[in-house]
């Protein structure tokens, strides 16, 4: 009965704090996005104009503000607004260097995506006997290529657990491992420090899709 209850006891933890940490974040993101309101005079807020509180309509708001920035930045008038609207704040020491970090940062985040690492590949790395997980992101050219004497890679170093950081390296290509691992992943494999491994990760899916009731059935009428 003890160690019933101990298992029942990690079960329990194991659904219900995911679920209640999910929920928490989720109620704090939407109350933070509900302040968008505040913008706007006090008579034109959803909360003076509707008899009850709907909760979430701040993230209707942001989706519409964040749908037509981009429509007007897209055409003609937009860009041009976009470029005098750069240009003056370049104007402006210490507000230039905040707005350009972040604006690089958001289209690092944005804009490159997983389809720019083409594979996974092991590299010896700090030293020789230590093995570091890498992604290929092309080849390298032009005086780069010229003034090595192998065929020389462009490689992404990540760090953990955050595999969006880490060091741009340029490899001979006989220096790394590849790997058969998808960059998904050793995206988890990366984040979790080495504990989800791809096979996990397979058996995991093996083990959900095994539980599906669908897929159940179908088994139990073949047998």
């Amino acid at each position: 009965m003890k160690s019933a209850f101990k298992v029942n006891i990690v079960a329990g933890i194991l659904v219900l704090v995911p679920l209640v940490a999910t929920i928490f974040f989720l109620r704090l993101f939407v109350t933070w996005v509900d302040r968008i309101w505040n913008v706007l005079p006090p008579a034109w807020r959803p909360d003076e104009l509707l008899p009850f509180h709907i909760p979430g309509l701040g993230l209707v708001l942001l989706l519409m503000v964040l749908f037509l920035s981009g429509f007007l930045v897209r055409n003609f008038i937009g860009r041009k607004l976009l470029e005098f609207w750069e240009w003056f704040l370049s104007k402006i020491p210490f507000v230039s260097w905040i707005y350009i970090a972040v604006k690089q940062l958001l289209e690092t985040i944005t804009i490159t995506s997983s389809k720019e690492f083409k594979r996974v590949v092991l590299l010896e790395y700090p030293r020789r006997g230590l093995y570091a997980l890498a992604y290929v992101t092309g080849v390298a050219t032009g005086e780069v290529q010229h003034k090595t004497e192998q065929k020389c890679i462009n490689v992404f170093l990540p760090s953990t657990p955050n595999p969006t950081t880490g060091f741009y390296l340029i490899v001979p290509e006989d220096d790394v491992i590849p790997l058969d691992m998808s960059v998904e992943e050793s995206f988890k494999l990366l984040m979790s420090g080495g504990i989800l491994s791809p096979e996990q990760q397979r058996k995991s899916k093996m083990n959900g899709a095994l539980k599906m009731p669908g897929l159940k059935k179908s088994r139990e009428k073949t047998t």
